[in-house]
């Protein structure tokens, strides 16, 4: 018992600040959101136009929740159940791989496993740890919806529902951690499952059966198949269904015991996907510090380009769905008219829309790409490099370089596998060009979180990794929700990738990309420069 509690201790010192940021964010935006939607949205003849709104237009739906009715507490249910969620799930999973995987990449799980404590009693206290801090955030959460005035047990329900998609994937996060070698694998293998799951929901969202009325939607059986759509049939407010919790909670805690069942089964820093062996000697075109740059980061910029392609595909093909869902609802056939006349057509909206999503994958790999750079630091290996004739400027220009190439890869493979939706769909013309504009546009504006997180690298090294995936998260917020929530456009224009250039009915809107491409110019070159000064920061 006193093993136990010194290590449940260690995590809890380690993690303190940590996830204080993570739960008090978590719990500040349910309270925020609130205030914000009931501004926007005050009457119900407000939530009920948008509810139409919603379930007229699918794509709405990918990225949102399940629509169960236009009372303040279903629809506030609808719009935030699933980034709470989301926000649970990246702390969980995060929390699970720093303590398995990246306790032994450093060779601090041999230290401990050498001690009375064992092999798997600290597994076993990352388990409770990571409950401990799910619980702790549904019940804060929750607290949060009941002082901002909704009712109680349906905040409750919402603050179970983050919480057991917490559970979840911080099972997820302990079983990547048993077959990745690395701790950047194992994060990339569980944010992976994170975002087909998610995918998966928002698809059996807007393939369900609408209601008459269009204030609610049954999910599709694809639904079912994500934890995310586990947590959306809990329905707060509405149904306060436990059932689908209890299913997503359990699942999680089978991952949590076939992690410990694996873990066994192995030896210390091993793993069950073991690492590619190197060659050798090296390849000519490995003989640079860009082409060594790009041999770190091509697994993962390949992963994101599949991601890319896939929601290529799914923008150029999910349009004629948008147009079927209408086709015998006069209802929906007024809202799709309604959304034609502001953005050219159904088919331009969506194009649209998901190419916001590829344009904020793209990102994440810039983002990835420069944080790699703070690995390199930290681990001691960027000074080995450094100590040939490569300078500083020239390395960080390296990560620039191959996470620009990434970013153009990524809405590249968008963009082909648009282009061949639009052919198998017989789709016009208009877009082929709609759809060039969006990626182009979308190209400056994860330029942007690029050059601002190498900034961040350059002047506050041991920060960059925390500030740009948060800018990134903010601006996919922003970007993405801010409209449906009635943020002002002055607002949402923070936001680069929905300052991005998009087609509108009489052209091209191109007024945000002179600030985007003034900030990539003028970041980019500020950070090489005061690269140029800056001194190797070593350590975590």
């Amino acid at each position: 018992m006193n093993r136990f509690a010194a290590l449940y201790r260690q995590r809890v010192r380690r993690d303190g600040l940590q996830l204080a940021l993570w739960i008090g964010g978590t719990a500040l935006l349910a309270f925020a959101a609130y205030a914000g939607v009931m501004d926007s949205f005050e009457t119900e003849r407000d939530r009920r136009s948008l509810l139409v709104a919603a379930i007229a237009n699918p794509v709405i739906l990918l990225f949102r929740g399940l629509p169960s009715g236009a009372g303040e507490g279903a629809f506030i249910g609808f719009l935030i159940v699933p980034f709470l969620c989301m926000l649970a799930a990246f702390m969980s999973l995060f929390l699970a791989v720093r303590h398995t995987r990246m306790e032994e990449e450093t060779g601090r799980a041999e230290l401990v496993g050498g001690t009375p404590a064992g092999r798997m009693l600290p597994t076993v206290v990352t388990i409770v740890h990571g409950l401990v801090a799910d619980v702790v955030l549904s019940l804060v959460s929750a607290f949060a919806l009941i002082a901002a005035g909704l009712e109680a047990t349906g905040s409750l329900v919402v603050g179970a529902a983050a919480g057991t998609v917490g559970v979840f994937f911080l099972g997820v996060g302990l079983c990547a951690a048993q077959f990745m070698r690395t701790s950047r694998g194992a994060n990339t293998t569980s944010v992976t499952v994170l975002l087909v799951t998610y995918l998966l929901a928002g698809i059996g969202n807007a393939s369900g059966a609408p209601s008459d009325d269009l204030q609610r939607m049954e999910s599709s059986w694809l639904t079912w198949l994500s934890p995310f759509g586990w947590a959306e049939n809990s329905r707060p407010y509405a149904d306060d269904n436990l059932w689908p919790l209890l299913l997503c909670a359990l699942a999680g805690l089978a991952f949590a015991g076939t992690a410990v069942a694996l873990q066994s089964l192995r030896d210390v820093n091993s793993s069950f996907i073991a690492e590619r062996a190197g060659r050798v000697d090296a390849r000519p075109a490995l003989r640079s510090t860009t082409a060594l740059v790009w041999r770190l980061s091509a697994g993962s910029i390949i992963g994101w380009a599949i991601g890319g392609a896939l929601s290529g595909l799914l923008a150029t093909t999910l349009g004629t769905v948008v147009q079927e869902v209408g086709a015998d609802n006069p209802a929906i056939k007024a809202i799709l008219a309604q959304i034609a006349s502001q953005q050219g057509s159904i088919e331009q909206g969506v194009l649209t829309t998901f190419f916001v999503m590829i344009g904020i994958l793209a990102a994440c790999a810039g983002v990835q790409t420069i944080t790699r750079a703070r690995q390199e630091e930290s681990h001691g290996t960027a000074e080995i490099v450094l100590a040939t004739p490569t300078d500083r400027v020239r390395w960080l220009a390296d990560f620039a370089i191959v996470g620009f190439a990434a970013i153009v890869i990524i809405l590249a493979a968008g963009l082909a596998a648009a282009s061949v939706g639009i052919a198998i769909s017989d789709g016009d013309s208009g877009l082929y060009r709609g759809a060039v504009t969006v990626a182009l546009g979308q190209v400056a504006a994860a330029s942007v979180f690029l050059v601002v997180t190498a900034l961040v690298f350059v002047v506050a090294p041991h920060a960059s990794t925390v500030v740009g995936w948060t800018l990134v998260v903010l601006a996919a917020v922003v970007g993405l929700f801010g409209p449906i929530v009635g943020m002002p456009e002055a607002v949402t224009w923070l936001s680069p990738v929905a300052a991005a250039p998009v087609p509108v009915a009489d052209g091209v809107d191109v007024r945000g990309l002179w600030w985007l491409l003034g900030v990539i110019v003028v970041t980019g070159a500020a950070a090489l420069g005061l690269m140029r000064r800056r001194e190797l920061a070593a350590g975590g």
